[in-house]
């Protein structure tokens, strides 16, 4: 027996990030998720079912994993142009949208060491659409200038580079960056949250809209009848223990 969120529950933290992301996903062909990443797959999912013919989602590591040969393949679809958008995190983001996936500290000498960058550079690089999700938003992860570089954020006039950030979402708030003068700029935040708090839990600069600073818009309640049905049952295929934890999707009762 499974239990499962009711549609007349409060609208969760996860399902606002979910709706935002899905918004910037519209229209978008074929989007690669990580194994690790259940909020933009669930976001992914979301947009899918807006658009079935017109989104293909690869979440890597699972068997919506459209790739015969991993992620050489992921790699090799990507230099084509054939990514339209793919998710990445780090331990530290800067303000100029670097991301650290190596080591917090001297480099010899860290205080604490992550799995590596493994292909996020390149990705970084070619898949036009690059949206950067850190759910802890505090000055320990949004930082002045990371420790190590492992993707760049932007890159010299004369280097050739379809691909870079997008935005930034995080428990908080939504960034977008702005390439041409690599700078984020702060689009709304999250119901429940202010920007005092934005601001005081950012570790680097960042803009402000023309007008006040809106609120994230909340998913409504179609959306939500959506988030908490097909999509959580798809996700729970993908992330069980997520799934099970936000939607109650597949947890004894």
């Amino acid at each position: 027996m499974t239990t499962a969120v009711s549609a007349d529950a409060a609208v969760r933290p996860e399902e606002v990030l979910i709706e935002a992301i899905a918004g910037m996903l519209d229209g978008l062909g074929h989007v690669a998720v990580g194994a690790s990443s259940p909020i933009p797959g669930a976001a992914a999912f979301l947009a899918q079912s807006r658009r079935p013919a017109r989104t293909r989602i690869s979440v890597l590591g699972s068997e919506r994993n459209f790739f015969n040969e991993g992620a050489r393949e992921l790699f090799d679809l990507a230099g084509q142009g054939r990514i339209d958008a793919f998710f990445l995190s780090g331990g530290q983001i800067d303000g100029t949208a670097n991301v650290n996936l190596v080591a917090i500290g001297d480099y010899a000498r860290p205080k604490a060491r992550f799995p590596g960058s493994f292909g996020s550079a390149y990705m970084y690089y070619v898949v036009p659409q690059v949206i950067l999700f850190r759910w802890e938003h505090t000055r320990r992860t949004l930082v002045e200038a990371v420790d190590f570089i492992s993707a760049p954020g932007v890159s010299p006039a004369n280097v050739y580079r379809p691909g870079g950030p997008h935005a930034l979402i995080t428990n908080l708030c939504l960034f977008d960056f702005d390439r041409t003068r690599a700078r984020f700029t702060l689009r709304s935040v999250h119901p429940g949250h202010s920007l005092e708090e934005v601001r005081d839990q950012t570790g680097f600069d960042f803009d402000l809209p023309a007008d006040d600073v809106p609120t994230t818009p909340p998913p409504d309640a179609a959306t939500l009848a959506t988030i908490r049905g097909p999509v959580a049952t798809r996700l729970a295929e993908v992330y069980p223990a997520f799934a099970a934890r936000v939607f109650g999707t597949g947890a004894a009762a």
